[in-house]
């Protein structure tokens, strides 16, 4: 167990929805900030955004206090994905590695783009679906490096640590190896998930090669380095919310109290009585119709 917690305001496929964590003594923190990038030697935490085969377009809010998980909003609508044929919504848990940050100010050298502003964002492969909000630790496999729309994406492959197979997942060619075709798929679906919105297709470095493990825990160290930079404000995050409850370094940090008043100052818990959707897609199809 990793001692997280969550706990969701107001009700799913919603504007005001959001999912904020909680440490083992039930305080609330950020999920950018709070949580540690490493959860053991050589394993990282993995904050879920959004659970494999689903839809809306999940993601930690950079910019609001404590940085919530909440749905995507462009022009006022609530974002989802579509279903790719033949693939239904995301293809793996997808979510992001806490305590990193894909610098806007930084010029990639293997990209030769600029960050996309977000922490960096992680492909979970193992069998189990996991829930929104929930923090597992996971081993790096690899990584590919999206271009999506001039800025650089990284996506990081990864198995969680307690996966029945993971003892078999070590570097990116066990994955060639034992799910023949899923990272073509990973591919594939990344070039094409924006088209459907009439975006033109993203683009890769590498010709959409997935470089090994070494490479990928690299770029991980580099983002780890500027999202330290950012929460001492050595560099200025322009709109980003630093606050925290752990850094002892970081100006922005704030004790728990002053953490609990930005959450009660929101809708209450969202109970059973909450009215959700009970058929995802067809709340997709209504919000893009």
């Amino acid at each position: 167990m990793s001692g997280f917690s969550s706990e969701e305001r107001a009700a799913p496929f919603t504007l005001e929805y959001r999912v904020f964590l909680k440490n083992e003594k039930g305080q609330y923190i950020s999920p950018f900030h709070d949580i540690p990038i490493y959860a053991d030697k050589d394993v990282f935490h993995m904050v879920v955004e959004v659970p494999r085969w689903s839809n809306a377009k999940m993601e930690i809010s950079t910019k609001d206090p404590l940085n919530p998980i909440k749905q995507d909003v462009k022009k006022g609508k609530l974002r989802y994905v579509a279903n790719l044929f033949p693939y239904k919504g995301y293809i793996w848990n997808y979510g992001a590695i806490p305590q990193t940050w894909e610098y806007p100010g930084h010029n990639d050298k293997h990209t030769g783009c600029c960050g996309d502003n977000d922490p960096i964002d992680v492909c979970e492969i193992g069998s189990k679906v996991c829930t929104r909000g929930e923090i597992i630790r996971v081993r790096v496999l690899g990584i590919l490096a999206m271009i999506d729309e001039g800025e650089t994406d990284w996506k990081v492959i990864a198995i969680n640590v307690d996966d029945p197979d993971a003892s078999s997942y070590n570097d990116i060619n066990d994955v060639k190896r034992l799910k023949p075709g899923y990272l073509e798929a990973t591919v594939d679906w990344f070039r094409r998930y924006k088209v459907p919105d009439g975006k033109p297709e993203n683009q890769f470095a590498f010709n959409a090669e997935f470089k090994d493990k070494g490479f990928a825990v690299d770029i991980i160290k580099s983002t780890h380095d500027h999202w330290k930079a950012l929460v001492t404000k050595k560099i200025d995050g322009k709109g980003l919310s630093c606050m925290n409850t752990t850094v002892s370094e970081s100006p922005f940090k704030c004790d728990p109290d002053a953490a609990k008043a930005i959450v009660d100052a929101l809708p209450p818990p969202c109970e059973s009585a909450c009215s959700i959707p009970s058929d995802v897609d067809q709340w997709y199809h209504h919000q893009k119709n």
